[in-house]
């Protein structure tokens, strides 16, 4: 439903830049604490009708979807089972699924936003004006749309312990030899954020962290209007096994980082994870942006608090290529004449043979480092790749689109 303006009657929107609700037709503006919905109570009670309720079909094609009453305009706004707020396709005013939050899940906290549209392509637009393999395309692109929308996290506190070992080489003179090392600890999480949504990959909203969770409020329907949101739809055992996932990550990543070895690679491991029951649900705030570049949607998600950017966007392959060549052309005319001089020194100059070993051990430190930086190379392109696909990803462009407005 929409909270209406006390001077002319008009839909209220929640401004990030002032922290209030504002009226786009009188200019008033008022604290979301300040104003409540006079047909709250009523529409409390008003329950979702099916599309089967209403249309009397039970074609197995047809997705059960969730139809309400524009508070505006009477139109009617089609749903999914899992949107808690929404805007209006017929009128275009702010509308909140109130039954969806006030009786079913109604979330405790809530993360308004405080990056405006405006300054979340802003900061995308100064994000990408700095790759040096974007396209010119890319710099300059058209946003098809952009829309705020509060994505639901369970906030939880939880303990993890695990022993691990650890499999890697070190030196033994001339020689790697293999070592394994043991590791075990605990380790405890608090105010972990976790995505509650099953429509967007986990990958693409933990990548938006972190956020400022010292700024939650306690949850208010009016910070919803203007903006889109989802509620919770996974359960217990969904959330326990993301938490467990990012616990072992986490975990895992610092005993490799205590481990002097090279090759390091875990073999076995004894997990365990007890997470809390004082859970919060949250919502929290994020812009996405999506482009159309050739025959494939892109899609830039921003957080709405802190205007951290994710994305991983095409690059120019040519570009890419060409300079990486010139650049092993450029490294391989003075490793020429260096290897050329070395060899000179090894076969025709005399020299001792400790001197020999010297500069073998050289060349092999110089082979050596030419390997690591390819495979350094190697590492980033894949990078880069994960990335786009993420941002091409068709989950979180449907995500997205099926935000209607």
């Amino acid at each position: 439903m929409a909270t209406l303006c006390k001077n002319c009657a008009h839909a209220l929107v929640f401004d990030p830049a002032t922290q209030r609700m504002t009226c786009e037709a009188c200019g008033s503006s008022f604290l979301p604490e300040e104003v409540e919905a006079e047909s709250r109570a009523y529409r409390q009670e008003l329950k979702a009708q099916s599309m089967q309720e209403i249309y009397g079909t039970d074609d197995k094609d047809m997705m059960d979807c969730y139809v309400y009453t524009c508070s505006q305009c009477a139109g009617e706004i089609i749903i999914n089972g899992t949107e808690a707020s929404t805007t209006c396709i017929y009128c275009g005013n702010s509308n909140v699924v109130f039954s969806r939050i006030a009786k079913q899940r109604c979330p405790e906290c809530l993360l308004p936003f405080s990056i405006t549209k405006e300054e979340a392509l802003d900061i995308v637009q100064k994000r990408i004006s700095k790759g040096v393999f974007v396209p010119k395309e890319i710099k300059h692109f058209t946003v098809d749309s952009i829309r705020g929308i509060y994505i639901p996290y369970w906030i939880i506190n939880a303990d993890f312990t695990d022993s691990l070992v650890i499999k890697g080489k070190v030196k033994s003179g001339k020689n790697s030899v293999t070592r394994y090392f043991g590791r075990a600890g605990h380790m405890r999480m608090r105010n972990l954020p976790l995505d509650a949504s099953t429509m967007l990959a986990d990958e693409s909203s933990s990548r938006l962290e972190p956020f400022d969770l010292t700024k939650l409020k306690p949850f208010d329907e009016d910070y919803l209007a203007g903006f889109y949101s989802n509620v919770s739809d996974v359960t217990y055992s969904d959330l326990r096994n993301a938490a467990f996932i990012r616990a072992k990550e986490y975990f895992e990543e610092e005993a490799l980082n205590d481990v002097k070895a090279g090759g390091k690679k875990v073999i076995s491991s004894c997990p365990s994870l007890d997470v809390k029951n004082d859970m919060i649900y949250a919502m929290l705030p994020a812009w996405f942006i999506t482009f159309y570049y050739k025959g494939k949607f892109n899609t830039i998600l921003v957080n709405g608090d802190t205007g951290k950017v994710v994305c991983g966007l095409p690059w120019n392959k040519k570009l890419f290529y060409t300079l990486l060549i010139i650049a092993g052309i450029l490294m391989a005319i003075p490793m020429f004449f260096v290897f050329k001089g070395m060899l000179q020194g090894l076969f025709f100059t005399g020299r001792r043979h400790s001197s020999n070993d010297s500069t073998g051990k050289l060349i092999g430190y110089i082979i050596a480092g030419i390997v690591a930086l390819f495979s350094t190379g190697v590492h980033k392109v894949s990078k880069v790749v994960k990335n786009i696909n993420r941002t091409q990803d068709k989950s979180m462009f449907n995500f997205t689109k099926k935000r209607q407005g």
